[in-house]
């Protein structure tokens, strides 16, 4: 009786972290919308969005600050990473 439930204890545990698995995969195959984008590049610098490009792994998000100076900051579509360009 004890192996029995020592099995279906392990059966369960290896199902719920198969569950996970698939949740984790399809949340990070979710793109990064352009408004999303602009938040993203507005968090990192302050200003008025300019322009916004759109590549295949990457959005440019153009903005301009307000010492005058123009940003181009790009960010992935899949992470949300922001880089200076």
């Amino acid at each position: 009786m004890r192996v029995l439930l020592i099995l279906n204890f392990f059966a369960c545990i290896c199902f719920a972290n198969t569950l996970q698995a698939n949740t984790i995969t399809k949340v990070n195959s979710v793109e990064i919308s352009k408004k999303k984008a602009v938040v993203l590049a507005k968090e990192t610098t302050d200003g008025t969005t300019l322009k916004i490009t759109e590549k295949i792994n990457f959005y440019t998000v153009r903005i301009l600050k307000s010492d005058g100076h123009v940003v181009d900051l790009k960010i992935n579509k899949k992470t949300g990473e922001v880089k200076k360009d």
